[in-house]
């Protein structure tokens, strides 16, 4: 090798293998090849996605490099998600399971091929994996550490094989927003619980990756301000991350019908700071909670679990704009800071962008260089667009059928004005797709089919600037079309862009419900509700149809009529509610059930059951649940059978 041949340079190496291959050969070759040239297959697309080239695959080793070693490890936690998912096709015995080891290294390249200790550090640290699992060099760990969200379990100095120095090995445990795919399950330690006390309600939630929460009084109710005693007591502890309410900033504007400028105002901020890693912020539901309410800074955070609260307001004429803000500390009361802005109003991405920084500042949060650029980003630049997306959203999180109808006209009229706003796209696919799976659409002046066809093709649009919204939208719909494992894998990428909706994480949970894992969606309902305290109804009918699936009708029930009682407009706990009843016997509460049903919609049938959204489960048995249930609680069968029912 001459020195013009030699290349040297700097790279993250990755090295797999696969976990007990020798066997899998000795007990059927031909299907252990096919396995491994299939996932050997996506792997490699993986690598190529994350900027990275396969270098060498002989046998069941693969060796792959990259320029990045934030890229390599991502990759790496890519590849193992998509492997335990083709694995669970698999009957165990011959599932496939590579190990993976990571290292940043000098190597030296030769006619493609790359060299040096650099190489076989990595392939030490792949002996070092568990099945399904990554170890990665301190090296690698000092550079990934603050810039993915992953958790780590440090092994020690390792000495390894034809490495004179002993090597600093690190083991990851999970990958952000997948608890349902772990790339290695921490070891359960003796003790270790995570304590949600609600108060007023003595509820206890035991939260936990080996431990299914058994919820005697389901769910949380968040407390008036009535209820709370003088001497103040959180009612959730605090995260181990700075944690963040932004109340609705005040309208003092002049004009009224200006409110919905100022609740967009607060909610542009809320999208903003949830995109930080960093941070722990409440959702939109819950602080809007508190819009027009006279209460106090501690009151708010106590409320909902967090250390500080932003506050202020907003007054626009003509083009002019002022905001207030200060950020307060609700332990001590400090104002951390306090400032105004003035400012014509197509500068108000600007100020937005200002005081999301100041935030971030003051909390000393340190941004990534994603982060920073998904905080700047803007989905419009076009302030007419942006004013109608505001007035449609402020008519879409009210989720009534006459409030959809209007909102898809603001929203409409947004993308009319600006034909890339990519949220906007978003915005409409989700109340069309929504309007359809509830039947509203007669309010829109569509059909049901046309209703979807257009939430499938604005969502095509969202998806060229995607948003957790779209995501979100996408999930829905692939579940609708039986494709859970997509569904699933679009609901984690909702929570990657951002990691403080709460939506993205009911999304997920019901993704995970209709594939079949409804004690994972627990854990994510968890997470949501601990995201947004005062959650609306849909939150409840998600955890309510986990609690079917798992046969706990008595749960199922208790969560569906509390789901109907905040939101009696929307019908569709009904459904699954009867089919509880009537498992538990409950003949003539179902079967009072189904009048209800029928009166909204008289020719519901079992026949359209088993087409429609609700019943698109994963696993027939799961399916045949409901519809059972249906039937014993007295639904007709067929349209026809409806209707000779009626003339009888």
């Amino acid at each position: 090798m001459t020195a013009q041949e030699q290349k040297r340079k700097l790279s993250a190496i990755l090295s797999a293998d696969v976990k007990e291959y020798s066997r899998l050969m000795s007990q059927d070759e031909r299907g252990t090849i096919r396995t491994l040239t299939s996932y050997k297959k996506a792997m490699t697309t993986l690598i190529e996605d994350y900027k990275g080239r396969v270098v060498d695959s002989p046998g069941d080793n693969l060796l792959a490099e990259f320029g990045s070693v934030v890229n390599a490890v991502n990759c790496s936690v890519e590849i193992q998600r998509e492997l335990a998912e083709k694995n669970a096709e698999l009957p165990p015995a011959r599932q496939m399971e590579f190990r993976i080891g990571i290292n940043l290294g000098d190597v030296v390249e030769n006619d493609g091929r790359i060299y040096g200790d650099g190489v076989n550090i990595a392939a030490r640290l792949e002996s070092l994996a568990e099945a399904s699992g990554i170890c990665i060099s301190g090296t690698v760990h000092d550079h990934v550490k603050n810039k993915i969200g992953l958790e780590y379990e440090f092994l020690g100095e390792q000495t390894v094989k034809n490495i004179s120095e002993p090597v600093r090995v690190y083991r990851v445990l999970s990958f952000p927003g997948a608890a349902a795919h772990r790339v290695v399950k921490a070891k359960k330690r003796e003790g270790k619980k995570w304590l949600i006390a609600a108060m007023t309600v003595g509820l206890v939630l035991m939260l936990g990756a080996a431990t299914v929460a058994i919820w005697k009084f389901f769910l949380p109710r968040a407390p008036s301000s009535t209820e709370l005693s003088s001497e103040p007591k959180m009612i959730f502890p605090l995260p181990d991350k700075p944690s963040i309410a932004v109340l609705p900033f005040i309208n003092m504007s002049a004009d009224k019908e200006q409110e919905y400028f100022s609740d967009g105002m607060t909610e542009d901020l809320i999208t903003d700071l949830s995109k930080i890693s960093g941070l722990f912020v409440i959702a939109r539901n819950s602080v809007f909670t508190y819009k027009g309410k006279s209460v106090t800074v501690p009151q708010v955070a106590q409320e909902l679990g967090v250390r500080y609260v932003l506050e202020g307001s907003v007054r626009k004429a003509g083009d002019q704009v002022r905001i207030n803000a200060q950020l307060i500390d609700a332990t001590t009361g400090h104002h951390m800071w306090a400032d105004r802005y003035d400012s014509i109003i197509g500068d108000v991405f600007a100020m937005q962008d200002q005081i999301t920084r100041k935030i971030v500042a003051a909390l000393a949060v340190k941004l990534t260089l994603s982060e920073q650029q998904l905080v700047s980003q803007k989905y419009t630049e076009n302030m007419a667009a942006y004013n109608e997306f505001l007035q449609g959203r402020a008519h879409y999180v009210r989720r009534t059928p006459d409030d959809y109808a209007q909102a898809i006209a603001h929203f409409e009229t947004a993308v009319g004005l600006d034909p890339n706003y990519g949220r906007a796209y978003a915005a409409l696919s989700l109340t069309y797709w929504e309007s359809a799976h509830n039947l509203w659409t007669s309010n829109l002046g569509v059909s049901h089919m046309e209703a979807r066809e257009r939430a499938e093709r604005y969502l095509k649009t969202a998806m060229k600037t995607p948003s957790a919204q779209a995501h979100q939208a996408a999930s829905k719909m692939l579940i609708d079309w039986h494709l859970h494992d997509e569904a699933i894998l679009e609901a984690e990428r909702a929570i990657a862009l951002d990691p403080n909706d709460a939506d993205s994480y009911i999304a997920m949970a019901y993704a995970l419900t209709y594939a079949g894992n409804p004690k994972e969606a627990l854990n994510f309902v968890d997470k949501a509700i601990r995201l947004d305290p005062h959650y609306p109804a849909y939150y409840l009918f998600v955890l309510g149809l986990a609690h079917f699936v798992m046969e706990q009708f008595e749960n199922a029930v208790t969560l569906f009529e509390r789901a109907l009682k905040i939101n009696p407009e929307n019908y569709v706990p009904l459904i699954p509610l009867a089919a509880a009843q009537a498992h538990l016997d409950q003949t003539e509460k179902a079967a009072a059930t189904i009048e209800k049903l029928h009166a909204v919609l008289p020719i519901l049938t079992l026949s359209f059951v088993k087409q429609s959204p609700i019943s698109s489960y994963k696993d027939p048995a799961d399916k045949d649940r409901l519809l059972n249930g249906l039937r014993k609680a007295g639904m007709p069968e067929t349209p026809y059978d409806a209707l000779r029912k009626g003339r009888s």
